[in-house]
């Protein structure tokens, strides 16, 4: 350690961009007719690498860029969402396991994470922590951005620092998330050189991006109307050609096909090309304006004068995303749910696609596209889950510009050649689980022929297996659980007992496109072997293609919320993990007091009208709205308020066929109403919080505009949950979705 605290003269300062959920093929600079300027101006300046590769999902990976280890042997083997008391998938990061902003604060570098996290485990986000494994803990020095695997654009669940804080504008003032990370991107590498003029700093800057929801203001989206009218087909062919001219794919390569389960685009019906087309426009918006936002931060940059010295790596966490299923969805909490789509609703919806009202994921035949020239996409270890596009930019490093690299290359392996191009050792090992996997990339940015960081590697993502060793890759057929759609129209095999190996020559088949496992059985052998080693190795076993598989061994939080529990306004809002589960009902009830007949304003709510609960009073009468991925119900008292103290709310009544629910004053039930749809495990994805006596973000019902704050006074609510053991099908539910 540099007990100083001061880093190695001409040091270089390190900007990580991590974006989520973006395919190989979707920058414009890796053979997309999307326009993503600022990020090919960076690939103009430095490296494209073409054999880079993650983990197939999220977490995984961001807990091995950031650790250098391989994501199970770091307990990470699926997300921070499920922790375990399984050793590869504890979703908790080991002390023991020094993490890249660590390394670099101890070595004099200022520390700045901006953007998503998704590596605290479930239990350990709420406002007492522990705090261990947030940003700060996990050693930057300053955060701003969300904790969860994804959140809403418009209303996001923010975190500064140690604490949940509410978002700084609303829609209606212009607010989008990606524009505040990179204003707080921005601000944080200003102040710290306006403060110690050449220190070096580390910028962790990870978009909510490219992750449903696809959230943009429409004008970005309007800029591609039509051009995708073409279809999936034909883009996929079109992208493949201009990857080829570009030298991002070999000549030589194949297309892979298309597979059954994606239709074919000229078999659809006029409306659901109109509707497929759109949900593209609307990405091509969302992925255009990112762009825009990581254009802003490298000009910041170089406004201050250190461009040229700072080392940049552009990259994905996983291939694109195709949890919006056969038909994509206006509202992806839909899919937790196992509802399906409509396209004569989502016709109707289309005017506003990507705007405050939903909640939208593309179909997956864009994910496919997407991932050209792979195989599948996120979730899967063929290579559309594991293979992304990796730009490193670094004028005074790199040693030409445009280049492209074929080097095989991991994110274990960003770490080391971090801490390689800093100066700064690998972090001495005190036992056998505590060394760094990853291996230095630098060789490369100067030498093309640079000998590859790795010559093998190991993948496991939801009982989808892989590995790479000596130029041959083995890939499982393995279908996972979850995804309806998947399970209903994926080929494959749903039993580890009956996966088959297929067999990819890679120096010869960049796009794992012509299986010769038939001709080789003995390499297979000898891989699927290799495989089993690595998965002792690294705790990858015991195999598991669904959550059911882990349920018995959930880790409960040390201090889970109470089923009966009582909220103060003076608290602020509360992490909706501190809240009991209502999936299986119960009453919440708040004590008020009202001043007169004109009364307004909310008294409680959590979530918003893409999935939320709200009791509030318009013109003196207490109204519940209840909003499901599958519709809303709302319910009002028939006569208004007296003056006075009340304690009202509502009674949450799960049914067989759907939900009841009674709105209550003074223990008399005064108004009831039933909805065909369950109750949710979790009321966002993203998260949310129990806002007290306002509207936090956005509302659950049109009846008002956050934030509406109660007129009366509000004492206390009470929530009393019902059942808090989710029966089997609920936790399917849960199950179902994979940020």
């Amino acid at each position: 350690m540099n007990t100083d605290r001061r880093a190695p003269q001409n040091a270089p300062n390190v900007v990580v961009i991590l974006l989520d959920d973006l395919g190989f093929a979707q920058f414009g600079s890796y053979g997309s007719d999307i326009a993503t300027p600022a990020v090919d101006r960076l690939a103009a300046g430095g490296l494209r690498y073409t054999r880079h590769h993650v983990t197939a999902l999220c977490s995984p990976t961001r807990a091995a860029l950031l650790t250098g280890r391989n994501h199970h042997a770091v307990g990470m083997g699926f997300l921070a969402d499920l922790p375990t008391s399984i050793p590869g998938y504890t979703a908790r990061i080991p002390s023991s396991a020094p993490s890249l902003p660590r390394l670099l604060r101890e070595a004099g570098w200022n520390t700045m994470a901006v953007g998503k996290w998704h590596l605290v485990p479930r239990g350990e986000r709420t406002s007492a922590g522990p705090f261990d494994r947030w940003p700060l803990g996990m050693g930057f020095e300053r955060y701003y951005g969300f904790l969860q695997g994804e959140t809403n654009h418009w209303a996001p669940h923010l975190v500064q620092d140690n604490a949940y804080i509410d978002q700084p504008a609303s829609p209606e003032q212009g607010y989008h998330l990606t524009e505040d990370l990179a204003d707080q991107a921005i601000r944080m590498v200003t102040n710290q050189q306006e403060s110690a003029p050449g220190k070096p700093f580390f910028l962790y800057f990870a978009t909510g991006a490219m992750h449903a929801p696809h959230h943009v203001e429409r004008s970005w989206a309007d800029s591609y109307q039509g051009k995708f009218d073409k279809g999936w087909d034909r883009w996929r062919e079109q992208a493949f050609a201009r990857q080829v001219a570009d030298g991002v794919v070999p000549s030589g390569a194949t297309l892979t096909e298309r597979p059954s389960w994606v239709p074919a685009w000229d078999e659809l019906s006029r409306d659901e090309r109109r509707v497929y087309a759109r949900m593209h426009e609307v990405y091509a918006g969302f992925l255009s304006h990112t762009d825009a936002q990581i254009g802003r931060v490298a000009s910041a940059l170089d406004t201050l004068g250190v461009l040229e010295n700072t080392l940049i790596f552009v990259m994905s966490d996983n291939g694109a995303s195709a949890e919006g299923g056969v038909s994509g969805t206006s509202n992806e909490h839909r899919f937790t749910h196992r509802i399906r789509d409509e396209i004569s609703e989502n016709l109707e919806r289309l005017e506003d696609w990507g705007g405050v009202s939903g909640y939208p994921h593309y179909a997956w035949g864009w994910a496919w596209a997407g991932n050209t020239p792979f195989r599948l996409w996120k979730r899967y270890t063929w290579l559309g889950g594991t293979r992304v596009p990796m730009i490193v930019h670094w004028p005074q490093g790199v040693g030409e510009t445009g280049g492209v690299r074929s080097q095989l290359t991991h994110a274990i392996d960003v770490l080391p050649t971090i801490l390689d191009a800093c100066g700064i050792p690998l972090p001495e090992p005190t036992g056998e689980h505590d060394t760094v996997h990853g291996a230095t990339m630098l060789p490369t940015f100067t030498d093309p022929q640079a000998p590859d960081p790795r010559s093998s590697q190991y993948f496991e993502m939801l009982g989808s297996r892989s590995i790479i060793a000596d130029g041959w890759k083995a890939t499982t057929d393995h279908v996972s659980a979850g995804i309806a759609d998947e399970e209903l129209l994926m080929k494959g095999s749903r039993d580890f007992a009956t996966d088959r190996w297929s067999l990819f020559q890679l120096d010869d088949d960049f796009s794992e496109a012509h299986d010769v496992a038939d001709q080789h059985p003995d390499v297979v052998r000898h891989l699927e072997q290799q495989w089993f080693a690595e998965a002792g190795r690294y705790d990858v076993l015991p195999l598991a293609d669904s959550l059911i598989q882990r349920v018995s061994v959930i880790v409960p939080p040390a201090y889970a919320p109470k089923a009966d529990t009582v909220y103060y306004p003076a608290g602020g809002p509360v992490p909706d993990e501190a809240l009991p589960s209502l999936f299986g009902g119960g009453k919440i009830l708040a004590k008020i007091d009202v001043p007169d007949a004109t009364a307004r304003g909310v008294l409680f709510e959590v979530g918003d009208w893409t999935s939320g609960l709200a009791a509030y009073v318009l013109d003196g009468t207490l109204v519940i709205a209840l909003a499901t991925p599958g519709g809303a119900i709302r319910v009002s008292a028939q006569e208004p308020l007296n003056p006075g103290q009340h304690t009202v709310g509502c009674v949450l009544r799960p049914r067989n066929d759907g939900v009841q629910i009674d709105a209550v004053i003074d223990d008399i039930v005064v108004a009831t109403d039933r909805g065909a749809h369950s109750l949710p495990f979790t009321w966002q994805h993203g998260g949310t919080a129990l806002s007290l006596g306002y509207a936090r973000g956005l509302p659950v019902s049109e009846d008002y505009d956050s934030p509406f704050p109660w007129t009366g006074t509000l004492h206390q609510v009470r929530i009393a949950a019902g059942n808090q053991t989710p029966p089997e099908s609920d936790q399917i539910k849960l199950a179902l979705h994979t940020d």
